[in-house]
């Protein structure tokens, strides 16, 4: 577990990952995901994709989450900051409902690793981010599902900024709640 520090959630499977960072004047070195460390801690998925998507100031992305085929997820971020949220929707599981958020930046260069079978979503902090992910599934057309963002059920407390433009999809804005 030497390149990276882990700091696990109160939600089971949910893990925050620190890699270590080599710095010197020609600037920084890290190793950003090795199978093999992964596996000492504990994330043992096999990813079949990456995706990188860029966000302006505001934007919040989510809570997504797939139907038949959920992803288990290995995010961060290359640019900018977010906040980032992970819901647990694993039936039987005893955090159901419960979320873990945490700030994702190009700064702190912190990793978050959610399991199948939770939504996600991030509000973008910053001018600008790029938010980039690693998936064990494919994306599949039809199968993606989601919940309000802003659900009391579940009651994600978002650092929404004072002169913030909450900047959402039409998709986005139409989510049921988790007990809807």
């Amino acid at each position: 577990m030497g390149k990276f520090t882990v700091k696990k959630s109160d939600i089971e499977g949910v893990i925050e990952i620190e890699p270590k960072v080599f710095k010197d004047d020609r600037g920084y070195f890290m190793e950003v995901y090795n199978q093999n460390d992964m596996k000492e801690i504990g994330i043992d998925d096999d990813f079949v994709q990456d995706n990188q998507s860029m966000s302006t100031r505001g934007v919040l992305r989510g809570l997504h989450r797939q139907i038949n085929y959920p992803q288990a997820k290995l995010v961060r971020v290359v640019r900018g900051k977010v906040f980032d949220v992970a819901v647990d929707l694993r039936e039987g599981s005893k955090t159901y409902g419960k979320w873990h958020g945490t700030i994702l930046s190009d700064e702190n260069k912190r990793m978050m690793y959610i399991p199948e079978g939770f939504a996600h979503g991030f509000l973008v902090l910053s001018d600008v981010a790029e938010f980039h992910y690693k998936v064990n599934d494919f994306y599949h057309p039809g199968d993606e599902a989601g919940i309000k963002w802003d659900d009391p059920d579940i009651g994600v407390e978002w650092p929404i900024e004072e002169d913030m433009e909450l900047i959402l999809s039409e998709k986005d804005k139409k989510w049921p709640g988790l007990n809807e």
